[in-house]
């Protein structure tokens, strides 16, 4: 007997491939899951009960961070890897979040494609899942659209937000820096979510295949490109526990001199060492096969610093010996000063 399609299904839109993606996500939502979640998934909305948790501040306050991963996916779908863009989502947004001290609580997520493929938002949200469970949030709920005629049937973007809380009173803020307090950079795992646009336009004009090996890179160009972001949100938290931070700055798009910028009060200045570390292969080589200036670049990439804390001087050692324990890399790259203005001079050459 055959089975005439709904008129949904002839306009482009499977309703079953969403019912089918929704069981295949199952497993990966249980991970992330906190005790605050209440329900599972199929909801109008996701729950969280806030009630106990909030009681253990004075005066709670809430944050939200929202935000995408750029051009970045157009690699992920090139490689037909779907794996690791949600950790990259992920980590745009518990890592805006983290900057003003705040605990990230949990993480809603949006995809759209162009043809619902089960087994290809499987794999999405299985990294967003597993950028979660690095952060300690729940994922919370999510919406997945399919979009035919919008988007090519291999097409897809990503989208989400999260939201956290933090003490009023221990909120990090611009108004906490002085004079004399020391820069803490934390490395990179690469390019991470930004830029890609300009990267992508260099490969693509000097006809470089992403099955390309790369022998500065010790892999193909392709799995560089698509190397995750690191997410720093717990590493910042244990920070702030540790020893007194000033502020943060997310090392995103703008790069390293605006971004911390961002953090800075009009009173004072800061200035950034080149020398404390060496450039990673992947900055180096964007910038010499493309022909870039070092201001492009540097306006443009993160060079190898994704986080910066902004602490004390006498609180340097203690801030190191606490990323190093957990795993970031991470030196003194600057130091702010006592002159008016608000901005970030980049000095000397990388090692």
């Amino acid at each position: 007997m055959t089975t005439t399609p709904s008129a949904y299904a002839r306009a482009g839109v499977d309703i079953e491939a969403g019912d089918r993606a929704v069981d295949l996500i199952k497993t990966s939502v249980v991970r992330t899951r906190r005790p605050e979640v209440i329900g599972g998934l199929g909801g109008f909305a996701g729950l969280f009960d806030a009630g106990e948790l909030l009681r253990r501040y004075s005066h709670p306050v809430l944050a939200t961070s929202t935000d995408g991963v750029g051009t970045k996916v157009a690699i992920a779908q090139a490689m037909d890897v779907h794996t690791t863009i949600g950790r990259d989502l992920v980590g745009m947004l518990v890592d805006d979040l983290v900057v003003c001290g705040a605990e990230p609580l949990f993480v809603t997520d949006y995809i759209a494609c162009g043809q619902l493929v089960p087994e290809r938002v499987a794999d999405i949200v299985a990294g967003i899942a597993e950028g979660c469970v690095q952060a300690g949030a729940a994922l919370l709920g999510g919406e997945t659209a399919e979009h035919p005629g919008l988007l090519e049937p291999d097409e897809y973007d990503v989208a989400g937000a999260t939201t956290g809380v933090v003490e009023r009173d221990a909120m990090l803020g611009a108004e906490r820096v002085r004079a004399g307090d020391v820069l803490v950079a934390m490395a990179s795992s690469g390019l991470h979510s930004n830029g890609y646009s300009l990267v992508r336009k260099v490969v693509a004009d000097v006809g470089w295949a992403l099955d390309r090996d790369v022998p500065e890179f010790g892999r193909t160009l392709g799995e560089e490109l698509l190397e995750p972001t690191r997410i720093y949100a717990l590493d910042c938290l244990a920070l702030i526990e540790a020893c007194e931070v000033h502020v943060m700055s997310h090392v995103t798009g703008g790069g390293l001199a605006n971004n911390l910028a961002r953090v800075l009060p009009e009173r004072l200045s800061a200035t950034v060492e080149r020398s404390s570390w060496q450039l990673p292969p992947v900055f180096d080589v964007v910038q010499r096969v493309g022909g870039i200036s070092t201001p492009d670049i540097e306006a443009t990439l993160n060079m190898g610093v994704g986080m910066v804390a902004v602490v004390p001087e006498d609180a340097a050692a203690t801030a190191l010996a606490t990323l190093t324990d957990r795993g970031v890399p991470a030196w003194v790259c600057g130091r702010v000063e006592d002159t008016p203005g608000g901005t970030v001079e980049l000095v000397g050459e990388h090692r």
